[in-house]
């Protein structure tokens, strides 16, 4: 380990020190909230989150022998950020439950990207999602995954959803909740309103779409309209919008929203060959 990296490093033995606070109980914080902040996981998050400018790292929590292959993370903080450096033993115990990974960090974000500005900075062809009432953060994480596989432009969701910031959500989307752009705010009336006025085309994903997403062609502006499993669409926007359905048998119900958004974005983006 070279000299410059051990005197950035501050190794504590102590899983009380208030040092580590943000990281105490990770899964009892995740349900509470932390006022703004969340927690990274994993050096390939790690690596996603230092390449977003939009996102400030506070402070590294690492268990030692993960410190030699982090090198080039640590160089890339900023000298004002906290390298903590534990061994496994207490940071299962200040986490809570065994952390496999090795490597925490929080980040922020101070300014959340609003609907209008989202919608503002989008080009003038663009494949974007929106989201109502996904609340299972393993699916708000897999969509993310999805939407950056097949380079959606942005995500667009209503206050009902999720968090795509809650930990899980950003493991599941290997770090894409912390690439691609979203907004999150307002309902779905409001989002589906703003998206019209801006020239998008919106296909609402449903069991009993009126047409297979397989005849569609992506516009200039396409949006794709997912919503939650179960209950799935409010029926006003179904009887508003133009739906569309994934084929499948019909002696099964549905796919998993998830599963589903990548099959569509699979259709409707550039890499698609009709």
């Amino acid at each position: 380990m070279g000299d410059w990296l051990e005197q950035r490093i501050i190794r504590i033995a102590d899983p009380a020190d208030q040092r580590l606070a943000p990281y105490k109980n990770v899964r009892e914080r995740d349900l509470v909230g932390r006022e703004g902040r969340f927690i990274a996981e994993g050096k390939v998050v790690l690596n996603v989150l230092l390449a977003n400018s939009s996102f400030a790292i506070e402070s590294l929590l690492v268990i030692e022998n993960r410190l030699a292959g982090l090198e080039e993370q640590i160089r890339l903080c900023a000298d004002s950020v906290p390298i903590y450096c534990v061994s496994r033993t207490t940071m299962d115990a200040i986490a809570g439950f065994p952390m496999h990974r090795g490597i925490l960090a929080v980040g922020s974000r101070e300014n959340p990207l609003s609907l209008q500005a989202v919608i503002g900075s989008l080009p003038e062809t663009a494949v974007i999602v929106v989201l109502c009432g996904i609340s299972n953060h393993d699916n708000m994480g897999s969509i993310f995954r999805n939407a950056a596989a097949f380079e959606a432009d942005c995500i667009v969701m209503d206050e009902t959803s999720c968090d795509p910031l809650y930990r899980k959500a950003i493991r599941v989307s290997v770090g894409a909740a912390l690439k691609v752009p979203f907004a999150r705010e307002e309902t779905i009336e409001q989002i589906v309103k703003a998206l019209q006025d801006a020239g998008f085309t919106i296909f609402a994903l449903s069991p009993s779409g009126a047409i297979s997403i397989n005849a569609i062609e992506p516009l200039a502006r396409t949006a794709l309209l997912l919503g939650t499993e179960g209950e799935g669409l409010p029926l006003a926007l179904l009887q508003e919008l133009q739906t569309v359905r994934i084929p499948m048998s019909t002696s099964f119900d549905s796919l998993n929203v998830a599963t589903a958004s990548g099959i569509a974005l699979s259709r409707l983006s550039r890499f698609s060959s009709f």
